[in-house]
């Protein structure tokens, strides 16, 4: 039997997860279809998501179409909540992407698109909401054509849109126009087609054209539309047929090496870590040890795989399939499974550009908020945690405000813990400004520690990160030195000289020297006479500070390209706002009584855009953003409290340091 990992993407609100319910019911998994309203949806089963109403967690559920295994995978819409998605897409062999007749191509839906052209996953588009007064399928076919992919092709007509007795009738041989929009739109890669399209032979007989489809489809160059109601099921069948029919299925050798990814962590009713694991190839069995990222290693003590609806336990889970292993201590998301296995840390979306600090109300639970945000932190690790132990302070990172309620939610229900959260502030980060070189000599100055360590820091081109390199001899200093030092410099380069973190540079070590082990008389060793890894770390900080410093840095804030359509009469009243929000507008485009409106704005500044907008626009203004690039912050650069022991102040970090190695 041939499995199929599907992704159901969508716009917040676009009815992927009632779509999800239909399709189970479809297919005989359930007997009676959820409501998102009442909350008694399968895959919404987190507590905060029943209630809101919203999917917040992705989830995965199976059922069977004929010799097809289908892994359903429900993702959130939101997008706040783009980092589940993101680890979705890293395990799917096709996807659906869900749009509303209603209200068309949305902000998020061609942030997806892009998404899933980019990394060429084949996708099946679904429009959904015909039955909704207002749907307007040839308007949203127009979009699509427009604003997502040129090659989408509709693959039936409706009729009664808009009313409870709405249907779709799909397109076949004998359909007017049809094989000829096929043949137009397949024609563009493949030969044979090609030459039957501009006259040289007969028509293409409607079997080949449904085979090339099909290959097209799967190679994510073409996009099927479906239209229907996941409400009144109108559709549902033939959407089913394109899912068997189009997109191809897992692939991988059952008896070949081992190789998987974790995209997701959760925890078991006794709080250990279950990890969701997509097998690209061999088999792991009940009992297998398993070498994680970080080097450590587990045993698998058990496995179940998604059975028409539910889990069922397996002795073992292969190729294509995605299984949940318990046993691995360890694990995180992301971690590669097996020798060759796959590792799905890459990021496809930009990171969050907000951070706010998270206050437990009642100090004594402190120590409670800290496991519990390192629990989150393990099912999303883009929260990111970062403590500041100088003031007892944790801040996490957001990619909006309906996520930090989330996050403040989640932990008074499930653990207990009622928070606060001070304002939430912009990410920024720093660059080099020019090339800076410092060094401390072993015995030679105030160099207190046994190691002499010279850095150079060079800026490097944006997106490029961090790059440590040698100038020093590999031989001339012992491995486990050099990885003190580089493991030091990219810890230290977590705060800069404004306290934002430090990318897209080079840091080459030009100098290096170290006592050789010795021991006393009597045969122990001396660490007051011989070089130490703890020497190299402690040293690296004021070394590589000192050469920022004399580099320079500047600091760069996100900004966001927002897309803003409205009615032209209220472009003057919302000028003025976008210029105290420090907004800059591009391209104004007029489309008769409606005007688009596109630009760039400070990250900072979205949430009250999107606040605004509605009264300045009579209600009709409809916005899209998504993170553009960093530009350098205009006026006086803004800093972050360090949570370090502050190399840039050389007095307080020694008699820090001082402190660490007596303890």
């Amino acid at each position: 039997m041939n499995t199929l990992n599907l992704g159901i993407l969508a716009h917040v609100d676009a009815g992927k997860t009632s779509l999800t319910e239909r399709l189970l019911h479809a297919a005989g998994v359930i007997d009676e279809v959820g409501s998102v309203d009442e909350g008694s949806t399968r895959t919404d089963s987190l507590a905060l998501e029943r209630a809101r109403g919203i999917t917040i967690k992705s989830a995965v559920v199976s059922f069977v179409v004929d010799d097809v295994t289908i892994n359903l995978i429900d993702t959130p819409g939101h997008p706040d909540f783009i980092a589940e998605v993101e680890r979705v897409l890293t395990v799917l062999d096709g996807a659906v992407l869900v749009l509303s007749a209603v209200e068309g191509v949305q902000a998020q839906t061609r942030v997806l698109m892009r998404t899933l052209r980019r990394l060429g996953i084949p996708t099946l588009l679904f429009v959904n909401k015909i039955d909704r007064r207002g749907a307007d399928t040839e308007r949203v076919c127009r979009d699509i054509a427009a604003k997502l992919s040129s090659t989408a092709i509709s693959m039936g007509r409706t009729h009664g849109q808009g009313t409870r007795g709405c249907g779709f009738v799909p397109y076949g041989a004998t359909t007017p126009g049809f094989p000829g929009r096929l043949t137009e739109v397949l024609a563009e890669r493949d030969d044979d087609i090609l030459a039957a399209y501009l006259g040289q032979r007969r028509a293409v007989p409607y079997d080949r054209l449904r085979t090339e489809l099909s290959g097209q489809t799967g190679q994510a160059v073409v996009y099927p539309v479906y239209f229907g109601s996941a409400m009144t099921g109108a559709g549902i069948p033939e959407l089913i047929t394109g899912i068997t029919g189009l997109l191809p299925a897992g692939s991988g050798e059952v008896d070949g090496p081992a190789a998987g990814g974790v995209f997701k962590v959760e925890r078991g009713p006794a709080g250990e870590r279950v990890a969701y694991v997509r097998m690209f190839s061999g088999t792991v069995r009940v009992r297998d040890r398993l070498r994680l990222r970080d080097g450590s290693e587990g045993k698998v003590t058990a496995i179940e795989v998604f059975d028409r609806g539910g889990t069922t336990r397996r002795t073992a889970v292969s190729a294509g399939r995605i299984g949940l292993l318990h046993g691995l201590g360890g694990v995180r998301i992301g971690d590669p499974i097996g020798v060759s296995g796959k590792d799905l840390t890459r990021q496809h979306f930009a990171p969050p550009t907000l951070e706010t600090v998270v206050v437990p109300r009642h100090q004594e639970q402190r120590g409670a908020l800290h496991l519990a945000l390192t629990q989150l932190a393990e099912q999303d690790p883009l929260i990111n945690l970062r403590q500041d132990d100088l003031r007892k302070e944790i801040a996490v990172s957001l990619y909006g405000e309906v996520q930090k309620e989330v996050i403040g939610a989640t932990l008074t229900e499930e653990f207990g813990v009622a928070v606060t959260f001070r304002e939430t502030t912009t990410i920024c980060l720093e660059r080099p400004a020019g090339t800076g070189a410092a060094a401390e000599i072993l015995h030679e100055g105030e160099n207190p520690f046994l190691a002499t360590v010279g850095l150079r820091v060079d800026p490097a081109p944006p997106g490029t990160g961090v790059d440590f390199r040698l100038e020093v001899e590999p031989g001339s200093l012992p491995s486990a030195f050099r990885t003190a030092v580089e493991e030091t410099v990219r810890e230290t380069l977590s705060q800069g000289i404004h306290g934002w973190e430090v990318t897209d540079c080079v840091v080459t070590m030009t100098r290096s020297g170290y006592l050789a082990r010795q021991s006393r008389s009597h045969g122990t060793f001396d660490k007051s006479m011989s070089s130490t890894a703890g020497d190299f770390r402690n040293l690296t900080p004021l070394v590589l500070m000192d050469a920022l410093c004399r580099a320079g840095t500047r600091v760069y804030e996100p900004l966001h390209h927002f897309r803003i359509e409205l009615p032209e009469d209220t472009l003057g009243t919302l000028a003025p706002v976008l210029a105290q929000l420090d907004a800059v507008p591009r391209e104004t485009r007029a489309h008769g009584a409606a005007c688009l409106l596109e630009g760039e704005i400070p990250a900072a500044r979205v949430h009250e855009l999107h606040q605004r907008l509605p009264g300045l626009t009579r209600g009709e203004g409809v916005l899209e953003c998504a993170y553009h690039r960093h530009e350098p912050v205009r006026g006086p650069a803004p800093s972050r409290p360090r949570t370090d022991h502050n190399p840039l102040n050389r007095k307080e970090y020694l008699l820090n340091a001082r402190r660490r190695v007596r303890s």
